[in-house]
């Protein structure tokens, strides 16, 4: 259902996003902008009609919980699309209102009892169980990252729905394993969409999801994650999110380091993440983007045998 819904927006919303001038224009002295035609920025309504429409459907989650997600998940398509009409006008939105309203939907979350509450000790089978503080620290600052990770891997045709899928798919299969019905149902729900998205997003790109569908993508799987592979983990266990995202985490951590290393703020866009330098090594953008998905199938498969190792 999201596929055929996010599928069958996409076409309408980028005839609208024409009408309206909402596209992303090219920048021939911008090397973060490698298209070379005006792209519509409408995909990110679709995906989140998409998963909304599904996810009331089929998912029979705690109301509190589920009023949460949808609730964050709208905050962080409101803030994105407002952020993408900015840039369609050559202008930037300050970080501090995507900063205030992206840890406001991660604390919205935490409210609703999705939470990182521990760890359980493998040595002596107890659950450690942290301070209330840290629990909310820890479990804000995930949503948070993971929202910022997947929107700053946006770079690239293809690449953030790509890397998102396979992603998603690892939290599906984790969440299989540990009997998890509502987080299996969130992440196959969200595996929909990002497949229908990369119909039309593969290169060359006909729609883009711009800031508002890659951060939606990224604050959906930080939910996913805490609601699945997260709890009850093992010390060991905790990798498995942490690896079926790695790319986007390990990528953009390195990202944030270079950017605090040369005074600049870790928001202000630019070219140092591995799908710009892996270009100006020479490979082509179908490359890239391959390359990237296999790296980060290979961390997923390693996930997954980190959490058979501990089922």
């Amino acid at each position: 259902m999201s596929f055929t819904i996010v599928f069958l927006l996409i076409p309408p919303l980028r005839r609208l996003a024409f009408r309206i001038d909402f596209v992303d224009k090219p920048k021939v002295d911008n090397e973060r902008k490698i298209h070379r035609e005006p792209i519509p920025l409408t995909a990110g309504l679709a995906i989140f009609a998409g998963f909304v429409i599904t996810y009331l459907c089929f998912v029979r989650d705690d109301w509190k919980q589920s009023a949460a997600i949808l609730a964050g998940s709208l905050l962080i398509l409101v803030i994105g699309m407002v952020d993408d009409w900015y840039k369609t006008h050559g202008k930037e939105l300050a970080a501090w209102p995507k900063l205030i309203v992206q840890l406001s939907a991660a604390v919205i979350v935490y409210s609703s009892g999705v939470v990182f509450y521990g760890f359980n000790n493998p040595f002596t089978g107890s659950d450690v169980i942290l301070p209330v503080w840290l629990q909310f620290f820890l479990t804000v600052m995930w949503i948070f990252g993971v929202t910022t990770v997947i929107n700053f891997t946006d770079g690239m045709d293809g690449l953030a729905g790509g890397l998102s899928a396979i992603s998603a798919v690892t939290l599906f299969v984790v969440a299989l394993a540990k009997a998890q019905s509502d987080s299996a149902m969130l992440a196959i729900i969200l595996v929909g969409a990002a497949l229908a998205y990369l119909k039309y997003n593969k290169p060359p790109a006909k729609v883009f999801m711009g800031d508002a569908g890659a951060t939606l993508f990224g604050f959906l799987l930080g939910v996913i994650a805490l609601d699945g592979a997260f709890k009850g983990a093992t010390v060991l266990a905790l990798l498995v999110p942490i690896l079926a995202l790695g790319v986007p985490i390990f990528d953009n951590l390195f990202v944030v380091f270079k950017r605090m290393m040369n005074g600049k703020p870790i928001y202000q866009a630019d070219a140092s993440q591995a799908h710009y330098r892996l270009l100006r090594s020479g490979l082509n953008p179908k490359q890239v983007v391959l390359f990237l998905c296999l790296i980060n199938t290979c961390f997923s498969l390693t996930s997954i045998i980190l959490l058979l190792l501990t089922v």
